[in-house]
């Protein structure tokens, strides 16, 4: 079962980690060629995805390991285009897991929107 408030959270902070990650890919003045705007909003797009994935999943498991995984899953898209700079690639996936991590410890443990499935108890049968 979703919460309006878990799902908003998370959406919101995948959104302020996509624009802090666009940032970061477009500040280093050593790059060839620069990032181009279709990329600038794709990296936007993505975490704010990864956010939004987090705030609608109800797998049950501890909140760290939930945003860690997602925030890996949802950086494939992002990794796979630049395999050719493997240094690029694996950066993607790990500030992936960092900015999952961090939705999940804002939206779960900071601001208390916890997922309802993370809540139930599994019965003792």
């Amino acid at each position: 079962m979703l919460t309006f408030k878990r799902v908003f959270l998370a959406t919101l902070c995948g959104l302020v980690f996509g624009l802090i990650c666009m940032g970061l890919a477009s500040s280093n003045p050593n790059t060839v060629s620069p990032i181009t705007s279709t990329t600038k909003w794709l990296i936007i797009l993505s975490r704010t995805m990864m956010g939004f994935m987090i705030g609608i999943s109800a797998l049950r498991m501890k909140w760290w390991l939930h945003g860690v995984m997602l925030g890996l899953i949802s950086s494939i898209p992002m990794a796979l285009p630049v395999l050719d700079n493997l240094n690029i690639a694996i950066g993607s996936l790990v500030m992936g897991m960092i900015y999952g991590f961090l939705t999940e410890l804002i939206t779960s443990v900071f601001l208390k929107a916890r997922s309802v499935g993370s809540l139930v108890k599994p019965s003792n049968d």
